[in-house]
């Protein structure tokens, strides 16, 4: 337990560095500009978004994901407002960066999962991650909420379920083997840029 808060207070940290705060500034950016590019397809729509706020709680833990996760859906809002602002999504979108960076902080710590000598505890956390967000953020919570502010009608909502958890099951086939490439790739190239103060 001591452990868990701990992770909290040294994610915190990491907001006084203007290396944290220049690294997500960026990513913050990149998650704008993938939000724009929204995959259509005729059962759905695929969006990648979400990749730059595991990348961001991956490097700086919980509190920054939490942290970033909040100005991406203001900024994101601000940039193509639809709708009437409702910080409760805002919220739910600081708990997305949240989960991210509770699974994916600590990369380096004593649990580590080997499978023949290769390590694979980060893709092991990328998929219990993204599960936990597909699960508790974009099925619970968020149907939760369109249904609350009636964006989805209660006679209409199991349908309106099974919509959701399809589409979810085939972003998840996109989803997963991108943070497989994304988050190793992001984690060498922080490394590479900062060296030992990277701290990661």
């Amino acid at each position: 337990m001591k452990s868990f808060f701990s992770m909290f207070v040294k994610s915190a940290r990491e907001l006084t560095k203007v290396r944290t705060l220049t690294v997500t500034g960026i990513f913050i950016a990149v998650s704008m500009v993938i939000e724009m590019f929204t995959i259509e397809l005729p059962f759905a729509k695929l969006n990648f978004a979400f990749l730059a706020i595991a990348v961001i709680g991956m490097l700086f833990g919980p509190t920054v994901g939490f942290m970033a996760g909040l100005v991406c859906d203001v900024v994101g809002f601000i940039a193509h407002p639809t709708g009437t602002f409702l910080p409760v999504y805002t919220l739910v979108a600081g708990l997305q960066g949240l989960i991210y960076g509770l699974c994916l902080y600590y990369k380096n710590d004593e649990h580590r999962i080997l499978i023949d000598g290769t390590d694979i505890t980060l893709f092991v956390r990328a998929v219990i991650a993204r599960l936990l967000d597909v699960l508790v953020i974009n099925l619970f919570m968020n149907t939760f909420l369109n249904l609350h502010y009636g964006f989805i009608h209660a006679d209409s909502l199991t349908a309106a379920l099974t919509a959701r958890i399809a589409k979810n099951l085939i972003e998840l086939g996109a989803d997963i083997p991108l943070l497989f490439v994304i988050l190793p790739v992001s984690l060498m190239a922080y490394k590479r840029t900062f060296g030992k103060t990277a701290g990661v």
